[in-house]
């Protein structure tokens, strides 16, 4: 690995392609490196590797890590047990699953969802060796389909709070797709908290004030620049954020024409088209500076349908009074036109670093700061343009 510092104040980890035990890379030209891009004062170290298309992340009260898969149909368990900021003990808490890439966990269980069935791993964390099969308590999620993404989490109301996506580009869909939806566990009773929504793998409540926020991802096949991709701040129980008839803040929906009674709550922000959020986390740790602390990362997994690529990176949104007022990059995985890494989803370490989930390396990274930096210099560039 080596490291430079460039004019806009970075620093750049190049990557050889020849350095097997840290990447794969399909590339053979090892005489060409391959470079993540760090903010000031910040330091990325690999976690934990070969792991699958490595999707959502919970951690557990002891600090394991567990990852969700899509593909892999795997649900892993990480330990570092000496704390070296290198997983050491590695733990299968379930395969062959139906697309277990939605995972939370809470009072010491683990949940996923996998088809229509939520299921549970109780007291997990002290039966890694020998976690047993979950056991339904949820039976009435809409059957999972390749365009229909979940996440789970559980809200401050001790709720279990899953997002239902779309199960098509742009379509009216039955209800419960598109929506999030509150489950109460002991009881099976549901809430719907959110509809009109396409696409939503990261949602997470503001340690400030307990507000709901949720990324969205935009339609596909309007072109490179529409329409942009969404932060949502739930305002109310049951709003409708306008999909399939409006995308965006003022993109309508050729295909579909909007109710007339329908009232639509808007973005609170708008993000370059093709970025992919596929992540949201806000930071709740002490390690960063104090201008990182409760505020939004979100992991853009990066464009697939666009002439040239976008995205590829974790940002920090900057909010004051419940608005975003600034999006700044905090890790770039794009090399010119070469990912090094697709960010999928973000969560704070118990010590106060950033574990960053990858789907296209199987990787999880570990995000920390390394240095004093004076707060009151330079500050890092706003990136909202394509």
């Amino acid at each position: 690995m080596l490291l430079n510092q460039t004019k806009n104040h970075k620093w750049i980890c190049m990557f050889w392609a020849c350095v097997s035990g840290l990447f794969s890379l399909s590339v053979q030209a090892a005489s060409q490196p391959k470079m993540i891009t760090v903010s000031k004062g910040f330091g990325l170290t690999l976690y934990a590797s070969d792991l699958g298309d490595a999707k959502q992340m919970a951690l557990g009260d002891k600090g394991t890590l567990f990852v969700g898969s899509h593909k892999k149909g795997t649900i892993l368990a990480l330990v570092d047990s000496n704390q070296d900021g290198r997983v050491d003990k590695r733990y299968v808490v379930a395969k062959g699953l139906d697309n277990p890439e939605a995972i939370a966990f809470y009072n010491g269980d683990l949940y996923a969802a996998v088809d229509e069935r939520i299921i549970r791993f109780k007291d997990i964390e002290n039966r890694l060796r020998r976690p047993g099969r979950g056991k339904e308590v949820y039976d009435r999620l809409p059957g999972k389909t390749n365009k229909s993404h979940r996440a789970l989490n559980f809200g401050p109301d001790g709720r279990l709070y899953v997002s239902i996506g779309a199960p098509c580009n742009v379509c009216e869909a039955e209800d419960p797709f598109g929506s999030i939806i509150a489950i109460d566990i002991e009881t099976g009773s549901s809430e719907q908290i959110a509809s009109g929504i396409r696409n939503v793998t990261g949602f997470d409540w503001s340690p400030q004030d307990q507000s709901l926020w949720f990324a969205d991802l935009g339609r596909d096949w309007m072109g490179d620049r529409l329409p942009p991709d969404e932060i949502n701040r739930v305002e109310a129980v049951g709003g409708h954020y306008g999909f399939p008839y409006l995308h965006a803040k003022s993109v309508l929906e050729p295909a579909y024409e909007k109710p007339k009674n329908l009232k639509i709550t808007l973005p609170n922000y708008e993000l370059p088209a093709h970025v992919a959020p596929m992540g949201l986390h806000f930071y709740r740790g002490e390690q960063f500076p104090p201008r990182y602390h409760n505020q939004m990362f979100v992991a853009e997994n990066g464009s697939w349908n666009r002439s040239s690529k976008i995205g590829y990176q974790v940002v920090m949104l900057e909010i004051e009074n419940n608005k975003v007022i600034k999006r700044s990059p905090v890790v770039s995985f794009l090399d010119g036109e070469f990912p090094v890494a697709r960010p999928y989803s973000v969560l704070t370490a118990p010590d106060g670093a950033m574990y960053i989930s990858d789907d296209l390396k199987g990787n999880i990274y570990r995000l920390y700061y390394k240095e004093t930096i004076n707060e009151k210099s330079e500050p890092e560039p706003e990136q909202d343009n394509e």
